[in-house]
Order: structure tokens, then C-alpha cells, then sequence
């Protein structure tokens, strides 16, 4: 049988105690290693750009195809057969060169029997007016009457106004003669011709014999909304006129347009308006009825704003807020107003100034007034 030795009040109030300190010395050592260990862990780091003013032009493309800078449907003006066709399809021809002849003869006897006519009335004139003179001289003498003067003289005159008619009817035969040469009215490329030897034309027919276009230069019809057009105007001067393309296959074309004209209404079904552009198409790269897209400046900034869209919240409520590193490397929330996407970045009407950093990566494991480590890409030194 084991018997238990009995312990006094006294040494049970000193164990108590004794277990106390034990406990409290235990949790006041692991309180201190926590707090050393916060203190010790470093500011997380991000990724921040430095707002930095520049001019800027703002840019809105647009779908546009080109057109022609002349052209010209070459279309017979007198009646007959073709006999020979002197350009060759798809070539550059310049004004006044040959293309087609017609046959001439009918026109040629029509110039001909004109030129007769003409002689005639002037070998007639030539009497009639001989005989008025005569009658004249005789009127004074009193040798004959006044009526035979009068009709002398009337009929001198209507000589002269047969040979005027006899005239205009030369001329008339020799421009029709000349009609059976048709040349190009304008420089540029001609299309396939859609007649060929021996086929008879018309004056003024419906189906032209080829179509010429200019296309040196040419034109870039742009349709425009109405609202970006009437921030052009309110530009003025402060914006250039300049147009870049890109042409279908996407590559950016080499030349540089203008804006030369706009139309004087908006479509109604669309509420844009035809914006014209003017290429000089010295490489032919361009050409008429080409889909292309065109970049138009419709505003300019002196002192613009653009910063990463990633560093810009938008919240439900529509409020557009930036995250920024401020004094002490402290993070703060600021609401902004931006103005529109621009690629990658936000245009900021307002809210940001030069300076300031905005957080663009990292914003996940920040909030107001936490201590960070920025880091800016953009002005470190590029490694050797």
C-alpha cells in the first residue's frame, strides 16, 4: 500500500506562482520575435511610370478607298467603224495622244462638197456685189430708181450671209472629220478597250470605248463622324491636316497625305461626312476603289498626359481613380478624368501632374498609406 505525503498550502501557492512566471516569460518571448520579425520584412516592391508632359497629337482612324484623281470615259462623238486602235491596254498615254480612228472617208466627202458650196457662194457674192456698187453710182445720176438700188444692196447682203452659212458648214464638216480621231482628253492609265477593229460606234453611246484615270495624284474619300469633323474646326490652325494610310494588306504606307475638301452635309443614316485626302501616289501603290484605313490628327495637346492603362481603375460607379507612390514612398488613392483610350494608354484630361508616380504593376499587394518600393523602369541605366 503507498501512502501520499501531504504538502502544505504554502508550498503549493510557490509551485502556482513558479508555473505563472514560467508562462509569462514563454509569451513575452514570442511577442518580441513576431514584432522583429514584421519589422525586419521590406516594403513590397512596384513597378511605377513618372508622368511626363508631351505634345500630342490625337489621332482617329478611319475606313476610306481611293478614287481617281480625273477620270475620263472616251466615248465616240460621230458615227462609223473602227479601223485601228493605237494604245495598249493597262499603258500611261498622255493628253491629246492617238487612240482610235474611225473611218474618215463619209466625213472627208461631207468636207469636201462643204468647201464647194462655199466657193459658190463666194463666186456668186462676187457678182451681187459688183452690180450693188454699180447701182450705187447710178442712184446718184438718177439713171435708175431707188427700189433697183434697194434690192442690189439686199441682195449683197444675202450673199454675204450665204457665205457666212457656207462657213459654218466647213467648219461643222471638219470637226466632224476630226471626231474620227479620237485622242485622250486627260493623262493617266487606260483601262482595257471594250471595242475592237472593225466594230461600229455611235455618237454619244452609253458603253464607253476605254476609261483613263489620273493616278498621279490621287484621292482618299474618308468617311468622318460629324463630331470628330467639328473638333477639327475648333482647332483651326493648331492642328496639321496631315493623313497617314495603311493599305489592305496592313503595311503603313510611305507617303504622307493632306485633307483637301469636305462635303457640305452629313449622312443621315451613318451621321458621318466625305472627307478628302490628296496622295501623290508617285509608287501607284494606290488605286481607285483600294480599301484603305487613314489615320486623321483631330486634336493637339501641348502639354499631354498619357499614362499605361493598366495603372487606371475604372470603379463601378464610373469614378476613374490612379494609384500614386507619394512623400515617404507612401501609396494614396486619387481620382483622375481621362479622355479617351489611346493603344495602350489613357489620355488624362485631369488629376495627374508632371511628376507624380503612378503604380502600374503590383497594385494587388498594396493599399492607402502602405510603404512601398518603387521601381521605375524607365530611368534606369541600360546594362552594359
Amino acid at each position: 500500500m503507498v501512502r501520499f505525503r501531504s504538502v502544505s498550502p504554502s508550498t503549493l501557492l510557490a509551485l502556482a506562482g513558479l508555473a505563472g512566471t514560467l508562462l509569462l516569460n514563454g509569451c513575452d518571448n514570442t511577442g518580441g520575435t513576431q514584432a522583429q520579425t514584421e519589422q525586419q520584412k521590406p516594403p513590397p516592391a512596384v513597378e511605377i511610370v513618372t508622368v511626363k508632359p508631351q505634345n500630342f497629337d490625337l489621332k482617329e482612324t478611319y475606313a476610306g478607298r481611293v478614287s481617281a484623281f480625273r477620270t475620263a470615259e472616251i466615248r465616240p462623238q460621230v458615227n462609223g467603224i473602227i479601223l485601228k486602235r493605237y494604245f495598249e491596254e493597262g499603258a500611261e498615254v498622255n493628253t491629246g495622244d492617238k487612240l482610235y480612228q474611225i473611218d474618215p472617208a463619209v466625213y472627208q466627202a461631207e468636207l469636201d462638197r462643204a468647201k464647194s458650196e462655199l466657193a459658190v457662194s463666194e463666186a456668186n457674192a462676187e457678182s451681187v456685189r459688183l452690180k450693188a456698187e454699180r447701182y450705187r453710182e447710178l442712184l446718184i445720176t438718177k439713171a435708175i430708181s431707188q427700189q433697183d438700188a434697194d434690192d442690189a444692196e439686199a441682195s449683197w447682203k444675202q450673199a454675204k450671209a450665204q457665205i457666212q452659212v457656207a462657213r459654218a458648214a466647213v467648219q461643222s464638216a471638219q470637226i466632224n472629220l476630226d471626231y474620227t480621231r479620237i485622242t485622250a482628253p486627260i493623262s493617266g492609265v487606260i483601262s482595257r478597250s471594250n471595242v475592237t477593229e472593225g466594230a461600229l460606234v455611235s455618237a454619244q453611246q452609253q458603253t464607253a470605248l476605254a476609261t483613263i484615270r489620273q493616278l498621279s495624284p490621287v484621292y482618299v474619300d474618308i468617311q468622318q463622324p460629324a463630331s470628330a469633323l467639328l473638333r477639327m474646326r475648333r482647332a483651326g490652325d493648331s492642328i496639321t491636316h496631315d493623313v497617314h494610310l495603311k493599305l489592305e494588306d496592313g503595311t503603313p504606307h510611305d507617303e504622307i497625305g493632306r485633307l483637301q475638301s469636305y462635303e457640305a452635309n452629313v449622312d443621315e443614316g451613318t451621321g458621318t461626312v466625305n472627307v478628302r485626302a490628296l496622295f501623290d501616289n508617285q509608287q501607284r501603290l494606290l488605286m481607285p476603289g483600294m480599301f484603305v484605313r487613314a489615320d486623321v490628327i483631330i486634336q493637339h495637346f501641348d502639354q499631354a498626359i498619357l499614362v499605361p492603362q493598366q495603372g487606371v481603375t475604372i470603379k463601378p460607379n464610373g469614378k476613374t481613380t490612379a494609384i500614386l507612390v507619394g512623400q515617404e514612398n507612401k501609396v494614396e488613392s486619387r481620382e483622375i478624368k481621362v479622355i479617351q483610350a489611346v493603344e495602350d494608354k489613357w489620355l488624362v484630361g485631369s488629376g495627374l501632374y508632371e511628376g507624380d508616380r503612378v503604380v502600374v504593376k503590383g497594385l494587388q499587394k498594396i493599399q492607402d498609406g502602405a510603404v512601398v518600393n518603387p521601381n521605375d523602369p524607365t530611368t534606369q541605366s541600360p546594362k552594359e
